[in-house]
């Protein structure tokens, strides 16, 4: 019965690289599996499960922080913000690469949706880096990843995904993904001060004197600088100090991007629809995946899969430095082929209870597996990161200037991921 289990996992991963819905492959095949090897009535216990799933009140953040991401692109307030920093910094070398990773941390802090906060930049910076002599592959690199920063920076879809697998409080997950984030994104503005040192006609300054609408740069930047940051205060504030849980706190945040657009003259029927709309469709997308992945956990302990995985690990005497390579080496190849949402609820569960056993701290493996994850969209063939970007490009950006240009910033979330796993202190410091 556990080698039938471990079949059934590769039989699920064979189909999803085939192309079938994630969803219905997880759930479908796991019915399938337990109605040639169980008695039907196993599936009696099946429904307390799922309830047990939407019963949980933390993942009602997650439609909560969707709703704040889009509203709040839909407020404006990225565009402006790009123009003002791209002014700004323009005048140094890199300066606009910067000017983007800047606002890409900005908008994670504020949104976390990755889609939303490429096609954003892509469409504003793009051309006009391109335009002003930068290098596809610097500019196309710098965009795409940029926008990956929502994945670790909180409030993050993917921290709160990964606490409700884990069984970590997110609350928790959020302060130790806040150094680690911004670790990132240092890194990544090192690597553009270099590059821009080392190459300059990679990198040329650019003079903005004043923004399309005739408005000083510097004025411009305050009113659009405060208002996302008094967002990220409330939300990541709140539950920081304990005065809120994630989910209170998503709520807030809903609440004050729909504020934020409103002042700035950008909420209408229409729009609301529209931010309702794409809400419901990626909400429905991860709950029915998560209902999918709940019957497929189901089954494979049913079958004791997580038994035999286990021994199988503690008899090979794996240390523990060991396995964890082995998990993340196979989380970051599964990444090149399926999405971070498959991964979190295919493979996480399956692993979480070894590291448990070994004593590892699963706080500790969740800021990992974020910044892991992150990769996933940046790794072709399939990083949506990259998709997205191609997406509004203008015409003389091809595929190769993004793979190639993506490949320092796969190199440097890699490098800030080892860093990690040797100070484990930098993941746990704010919440001791």
């Amino acid at each position: 019965m556990e080698i039938i289990a471990i079949i059934l996992f590769i039989s699920i991963f064979v189909l999803i690289l085939y192309g079938f819905p994630v969803a219905f492959t997880l759930g479908g095949l796991s019915v399938l599996y337990a109605l040639c090897f169980f008695d039907p009535s196993i599936f009696n216990a099946l429904p307390l499960r799922i309830m047990g799933v939407m019963n949980n009140i933390v993942l009602l953040a997650v439609p909560l922080f969707v709703f704040m991401g889009i509203m709040l692109e839909k407020s404006g307030l990225a565009e402006r913000l790009l123009e003002s920093m791209a002014a700004l910094l323009g005048r140094i070398n890199g300066g606009l690469a910067i000017s983007v990773v800047v606002v890409g941390a900005l908008l994670a802090a504020s949104t976390g949706i990755v889609g939303a906060t490429v096609v954003t930049m892509g469409l504003i910076s793009l051309p006009t880096m391109l335009k002003r002599g930068y290098s596809p592959e610097l500019a196309t690199g710098t965009i795409a990843s940029a926008g990956t920063l929502g994945q670790i920076i909180p409030p993050s879809v993917v921290l709160v995904l990964l606490g409700s697998v884990l069984n970590v409080p997110v609350g928790n997950l959020f302060k130790a993904a806040f150094i680690p984030g911004f670790i990132l994104v240092f890194a990544y503005i090192g690597y553009i001060v270099i590059i821009a040192t080392l190459k300059p006609h990679w990198a040329p300054a650019v003079v903005i004197e004043k923004l399309a609408d005739g408005s000083s740069p510097k004025k411009e930047l305050f009113k659009v600088f405060v208002l996302p940051l008094l967002l990220i205060v409330a939300v990541l504030g709140s539950i920081f100090l304990g005065w809120a849980t994630p989910t209170q706190a998503a709520a807030v945040g809903a609440l004050g991007a729909t504020l934020l657009t409103l002042m700035q003259g950008k909420l209408s029927k229409s729009v609301l629809n529209v931010v309702m709309r794409e809400t419901t469709h990626l909400t429905c997308m991860v709950f029915i995946i998560l209902l999918g992945a709940t019957t497929f956990s189901f089954v494979f302990r049913e079958m004791e899969g997580d038994r035999y995985l286990a021994s199988l690990v503690l008899n090979a005497n794996l240390s523990p430095y060991a396995f964890l390579f082995l998990v993340m080496l196979v989380v970051f190849i599964a990444g090149f082929f399926i999405d971070f949402i498959e991964i979190i609820f295919i493979i996480v569960p399956v692993v979480a209870p070894i590291f448990h056993k070994m004593g590892i701290d699963l706080l500790w493996i969740g800021i990992l597996l974020a910044v892991n994850l992150q990769t996933s969209f940046l790794t072709p063939p399939f990083g949506f990161s990259l998709f997205y970007l191609k997406g509004v490009a203008p015409p003389g950006v091809t595929t190769r200037h993004l793979y190639v240009g993506i490949i320092p910033f796969v190199l440097i979330q890699l490098v800030v991921l080892l860093l990690l796993i040797l100070f484990p202190a930098i993941v746990t410091f704010l919440v001791r």
